[in-house]
């Protein structure tokens, strides 16, 4: 008679011990886009520029500009809704403050602040508001661009690697 050696603690520890709701989340994310249909670069197109979009201030209309840019280049209209997913409640703050301060650095404003000014008339307040939008604004576009270009090519490579890999399983079982 032989007896089987019992499943070591390790392995049977890692079954049952539950993943945490945002890994189980990002994953099902990642599956979903590297699953969607059509042509990789499409995909990956659409996907980088819903992630340009979603680095803008226009909360509510990122999805729209990103849907709407994505019919204009080419590119996958449900994966630009997936990219604008960058900036959300946790993130928003983050972004952009980041933003901001490379806009102020291109801008050289480096006296930009809400407190060093007296605000003695309304239009000084409206000058101080276009300013701070348009170093908003130009560090959007920057850091939207230097994103959505990164992420074109790391998400074409994931995406062809996917299709390769599962086009290898369908015809091998």
């Amino acid at each position: 008679m032989v007896l089987e050696k019992p499943p070591s603690p390790s392995l049977k520890s890692r079954r049952t011990k539950p993943k945490p709701w945002w890994l189980r989340r990002w994953r099902y994310f990642y599956k979903s886009l590297l699953r969607l249909r059509g042509k990789p670069k499409a995909i990956a197109r659409g996907f980088s520029i819903g992630v340009f979009a979603g680095c803008f201030p226009l909360l509510g209309l990122q999805i729209m500009i990103g849907v709407l840019l994505a019919a204009l280049l080419r590119g996958n209209k449900l994966a630009s809704v997936a990219g604008t997913w960058i900036s959300n409640p946790i993130t928003y703050v983050p972004i952009f403050v980041f933003n901001f301060k490379v806009g102020k650095l291109l801008l050289g404003s480096r006296d930009l602040s809400v407190a060093a000014i007296d605000f003695q008339s309304l239009s000084e307040l409206m000058e101080l508001g276009y300013t701070i939008i348009a170093t908003l604004l130009l560090g959007c576009f920057v850091v939207g661009s230097v994103l959505a270009f990164c992420t074109y090519f790391l998400s074409l490579r994931l995406i062809i690697r996917w299709h390769h890999h599962s086009r290898y399983h369908k015809s091998h079982c």
